[in-house]
């Protein structure tokens, strides 16, 4: 085979080019440190890091971004968690005290003092936030736990479901004593059939008082065959035979007071003005007996602040404006982050499982009972300072008076059990809070405690896959720098010798 010069000078230049591809793509490599430039130089490589940027940038925001929010959530919620724990704790403290202590004067200032402000702190760390959203109320995470100032004009369609369960007793007080101003007063004196009396009720206590309305139709039971009937429907079996329930929602508070506190024993009244129903001896017993569970539905216009909103905690509907109710149907609403491929976290904890208006309704009876036990003495001291006044030395006077401190002394012995029996139910009652609370924290440590084993999983899984991406489309200087030494000697070997094959031409030889 003839072998020309013009074969030779295209060969070597073929080469040539070849070999400055080799180092031109080698100067890129040790620039970029990068395997290669573009998808067409290695496509396996292209699809492979395609593949391993798409996971690492997923592991990224769920690492750096899901993950920090998720933690930055729950540990809003956990301060909160733990203050509530404290405050129901100083509470649950002052009861078993009052339950079982003597209490003095002062004692039982220091108490009413500190009852209401521990009130209204419990509620205010319902409201906590974590960068501008609201922790504990589900879904609408826009809006306050609490009512955050007096809305007199705002109404509610509220539906409570109430149980059994919520059955307690109540004792109520007649013929409180008016301490007398004038002498003529004084000389009248206090008849045995009015003295102060004592009478205790079975009740059941909804959480607002202060309705506006309640249709006695709107008071339902539940029926055997599972479907709400209305309770004024219901028979029940008596000592003497059966009987029909009684339902009224129309008499007053104070007329009830007025009239002796009468009520039959198939009876249930429902008082607007406390939030409370009152059940005859019969009706309780049944419904006790038979675990019934029962739904009220009514009206409250006017909320303070401080008042827990409805919608967190029940089915109602906002009225305010009647022509465009806004309603709203009370479910579970978990708040999920994304934390890990395929794997969601609750970050939230509601309300409505543990920070109830039971709190509120507690801290106000043992604040009435307090203020009741102060006013009582108070009334005692009164008296008796009246008996060293001269204007009342005279023998008919002093007999008065001494009939008078007799009621205050029996209304005082009343302010006081009741006031130790109140404390006595507080300190179950606190108590059941704070372990609420305490499980909703053991609840949210749970969640903690995965979400540090996924964090750290996160970590190692992004370490993996940077090293796995780095495999993938990085190269080491030092390779780099040795494969464009041996292919620069190699360019350089080509141009030499090409310049020595293609210097000879046939004219020499001619």
């Amino acid at each position: 085979m003839r072998v020309t010069n013009s074969m030779i000078s295209k060969s070597s230049m073929n080469n040539m080019n070849n070999n400055k591809i080799n180092v031109d793509k080698l100067n890129n490599q040790m620039s970029s440190q990068k395997k290669i430039s573009r998808p067409s130089e290695d496509p396996v490589i292209a699809i492979r890091a395609l593949r391993l940027r798409s996971n690492l940038s997923e592991l990224n925001q769920y690492y750096e971004r899901n993950i920090p929010d998720a933690r930055s959530w729950m540990e809003v919620t956990e301060g909160a968690l733990e203050n509530m724990k404290t405050l129901l704790g100083d509470i649950h403290k002052k009861c078993v005290r009052g339950a079982h202590d003597t209490l003095t004067e002062e004692d039982r200032a220091s108490i009413l003092k500190d009852l209401q402000s521990m009130r209204e702190q419990i509620y205010a760390e319902g409201n906590s936030e974590c960068v501008g959203r609201t922790v504990f109320t589900g879904y609408k995470t826009n809006s306050k736990l609490t009512f955050m100032k007096d809305e007199k004009d705002t109404a509610y369609e509220i539906t409570e479901p109430i149980s059994y369960q919520n059955i307690d007793e109540k004792r109520f007080y007649s013929n409180n004593v008016k301490v007398p101003s004038s002498s003529e007063e004084v000389l009248a004196g206090v008849p045995m059939n009015e003295m102060p009396q004592e009478y205790t009720f079975s009740r059941i206590r909804l959480s607002y008082e202060g309705m506006d309305t309640l249709d006695p139709n709107n008071l339902k039971y539940k029926a055997e065959d599972g479907t709400m009937q209305n309770l004024s429907d219901l028979v029940f079996p008596t000592n003497g035979g059966y009987d029909f329930a009684v339902v009224t929602t129309d008499l007053s508070y104070n007329d009830w007071a007025e009239s002796g506190y009468k009520i039959d024993p198939n009876q249930a009244i429902f008082f607007k003005e406390t939030g409370e129903l009152i059940l005859g001896s019969d009706l309780a017993n049944y419904m006790g007996n038979n675990k019934t569970e029962l739904s009220v539905t009514y009206t409250k216009k006017g909320f303070s602040e401080g008042e827990l909103r409805p919608e967190h905690y029940f089915d109602c509907k906002n009225i305010t404006d009647p022509d465009h109710p806004l309603e709203y149907t009370k479910s579970d609403q978990e708040i999920k982050f994304t934390v890990a491929f395929n794997q969601d976290i609750v970050v939230n904890t509601q309300a409505s499982d543990m920070l109830t208006h039971a709190i509120g309704r507690d801290v106000d009876e043992l604040t009435n009972a307090v203020e009741a036990a102060i006013a009582a003495h108070d009334k005692v001291k009164q008296i008796e300072a009246m008996q060293t006044q001269a204007q009342y030395a005279d023998e008919d006077s002093q007999k008065a008076l001494a009939q008078w401190l007799e009621a205050a002394k029996k209304e005082a012995t009343y302010a006081d059990d009741n006031l130790k029996k109140v404390y006595g139910r507080g300190e179950t009652n606190f108590q059941k809070y704070k372990n609420n609370v305490v499980l909703a924290q053991t609840d949210l440590g749970s969640r903690e405690s995965r979400l540090d084993l996924t964090e750290n999983r996160m970590s190692n899984q992004q370490l993996t896959i940077e090293k796995l991406k780095s495999r993938n489309e990085d190269k080491e200087l030092s390779d780099i720098i040795i494969e464009f030494t041996a292919a620069y000697n190699a360019y350089q070997a080509s141009l030499q010798a090409s310049a020595k094959a293609n210097s000879q031409t046939l004219l020499n030889y001619l």
